[in-house]
């Protein structure tokens, strides 16, 4: 059967020349199994393959084919909820924790891109944008809590005079500018992440769709044509896990999201828009975000599906929402048109954890994945080779099943989303 090509995006038809992996055939062992070929498998990989593990990782189509390669390619500092809420859920002790492996996973995911030669246009600076005087009052707290409670020197507000510095856009009236985030081409850096973790030693297997595990006291994972036995299983499908691990199920849910990319604009026209190549996104609860690509266009996400469906029109609807942003791009084709899944939370923090002694999993991410996913991995491997205490930290964020099951749980989202794009109206 020929390999299943990426979907159609802007990052797959500019992604680095990248080496294809067989499919998985006959019964092999190994140290560690890790299922899922993403940011948090290939970086657990990695991880374990330096350290002199025997590393198998399997992948159900292409290294990077998820979420890791078809992201908004956003590097943002923290976690989809506040430090305050955090504190509230684990502490102060283990929320300064939490904020330390947050730092620590944009430095992991820099000196990734350094050491292996990732060609993946890193770019640092992001900035959150207020659509509303409401929003100038969260940018306010957001800066006191990351400068003033967790010292973090990197932020700056930004009011009507000076949003212009990163956005020139009349929809925006302030906004907390963060040189310590920043973005990248998601794809491409997923695939550098594959190159490395076969350097080190790690036979990645594509095409290879995991149906059954066992997570016993000897793990296996199996796939239609073959079976990995393994000392430790590492599950990082996020949201396409599906159902191989049914206690797992309920904790997240695949959200699909989108992106549209225009035709290039050229460095002047680009430039005018976004002066500093920073990444913006907006303070909406359904939000808006947007960058440049290193080819001069606009690549604008915005569109999300809760519903598992595509809703019509959404390309033109993505458009619209675009030009409300930059009308004097009204002219401007749009080239490309693409969608994914990611994975959220009940609180949309990052769950991390084990199912028995030998399998471990993290997914969750919830729109901060390109550094946490990597991160995530990182702490699974520390605790693989018998170094627990920062997987413990993630391990201790309490976390629910979504309500009402697997036939309930989406209706009711769509539902509670209703609500939040009402709010973003007012």
């Amino acid at each position: 059967m020929p390999k299943r090509s990426y979907l159609r995006s802007w990052y797959a038809d500019t992604a680095n020349p990248h080496q294809r992996h067989p499919a998985l055939e006959g019964e092999l062992s190994c140290d560690v199994c890790v299922v899922g070929g993403g940011y948090t498998g290939l970086m657990t990989a990695l991880e374990l393959a330096e350290q002199g593990f025997d590393v198998i990782l399997l992948e159900a189509h292409r290294v990077g084919w998820g979420a890791s390669g078809r992201n908004g390619g956003q590097i943002i500092t923290g976690y989809n909820k506040s430090m305050a809420t955090i504190e509230r859920w684990v502490g102060r002790e283990d929320a300064q924790r939490l904020w330390d492996l947050g730092e620590d996973a944009k430095t992991l995911l820099a000196d990734r891109v350094e050491r292996h030669g990732i060609n993946c246009d890193l770019t640092w600076g992001f900035a959150y944008a207020a659509v509303k005087p409401r929003h100038m009052a969260d940018v306010a707290a957001l800066e006191a809590e990351m400068q003033g409670r967790y010292g973090y020197d990197k932020v700056r507000v930004l009011d009507r005079g000076t949003v212009g510095e990163v956005v020139r856009s009349d929809a925006y009236i302030g906004g907390l500018l963060d040189l310590g985030s920043g973005h990248l081409h998601p794809l491409n850096y997923a695939l550098g992440l594959g190159d490395a973790a076969v350097q080190a030693g790690v036979r990645i297997f594509e095409e290879s769709r995991v149906t059954r595990i066992e997570t016993g006291a000897e793990p296996r994972a199996a796939t239609d044509k073959g079976t990995v036995k393994a000392r430790f299983l590492v599950l990082a499908g996020n949201a396409y896990l599906g159902t191989l691990a049914p206690p797992l199920a309920s904790m997240i849910m695949p959200v699909a999201t989108y992106l549209i990319g225009t035709e290039p604009l050229g460095e002047e026209t680009v430039a005018s828009l976004l002066p500093t190549n920073a990444a913006i996104s907006d303070m909406n609860f359904v939000l808006n975000y947007f960058r440049r690509s290193a080819d001069h266009r606009l690549l604008f996400g915005g569109g999300v599906s809760y519903s598992g469906m595509d809703p019509p029109g959404l390309r033109l609807t993505m458009r619209s929402k675009m030009l409300a942003v930059f009308p004097q791009l009204r002219d401007a084709a749009v080239d490309y048109f693409w969608g994914g899944h990611v994975a959220i939370t009940v609180n949309r923090m990052p769950q991390v954890g084990r199912l028995s002694p030998t399998t471990y999993f993290a997914h969750g991410y919830s729109g901060h994945g390109v550094a946490l996913a990597g991160m995530a991995g990182r702490v699974m491997a520390e605790a693989i080779r018998g170094q627990a205490g920062r997987f413990d930290v993630f391990a201790r964020i309490p976390h629910m099943p979504f309500p009402g099951g697997r036939r309930f749980r989406t209706p009711a989202l769509v539902l509670a989303m209703l609500w939040f794009r009402l709010r973003d109206l007012l």
